[in-house]
Formats: structure tokens, C-alpha cells, sequence
């Protein structure tokens, strides 16, 4: 990975959203959702020296709807969020 976030930043890959509901039915892609939850990428050097971080790569995380910056790299799309946008770990 040759992106590395700076400031209190992180780089999250969003999970793919659910094509089924759990009775079966199929979801249209009009109809899907923004997911919520995605995988930690990198975390800038700033958030891990923070002595109350709990975060590191490879962790699943919950954040804001609304929260961060898509980037597309190498036709892969990605969330840059600040760390204060990350509600929870999974």
C-alpha cells in the first residue's frame, strides 16, 4: 500500500454492501445502502503514538455515515476518515 495517511487520519477499505436480506429477498443496487463498516488499511504515525488508541491494521470498524474522503487508487475505492469518525471496533 503506497498511501499513508498523515495527521489524526485512517485508510479504510468499506466493506461490501449486502446484495441479500436475510429472508432471501434481493437488494437492487439502487436501493443499497452506504456501509458503515469497513477494515483499517493504515493509520497515520500520529494516531498510533496517541497513548489512548486501541486501533491497528487488519481491525474492522464501525464510523459515521457521513464520515470522510473517497479515493479511488488502482480502480480501488477507499475512505480516508479522521479517527474521531470511528465509532467502535468490531
Amino acid at each position: 500500500m503506497n498511501i499513508k495517511p498523515i495527521g489524526k487520519r485512517v485508510l479504510i477499505e468499506a466493506c461490501e454492501a449486502e446484495s441479500r436480506t436475510v429472508s432471501g429477498i434481493i437488494i437492487p443496487d439502487t436501493a443499497k445502502e452506504k456501509q458503515q463498516k469497513g477494515k483499517v488499511l493504515a493509520i497515520s504515525a500520529e494516531v498510533t503514538k496517541d497513548e489512548n488508541n486501541v486501533m491497528k491494521v487488519g481491525d474492522t470498524v464501525l464510523y459515521g455515515k457521513y464520515s470522510g474522503t473517497e479515493i479511488n487508487v488502482d480502480g480501488k475505492n477507499y475512505l480516508m476518515i479522521n479517527s474521531e469518525d470511528i465509532l467502535a471496533i468490531i
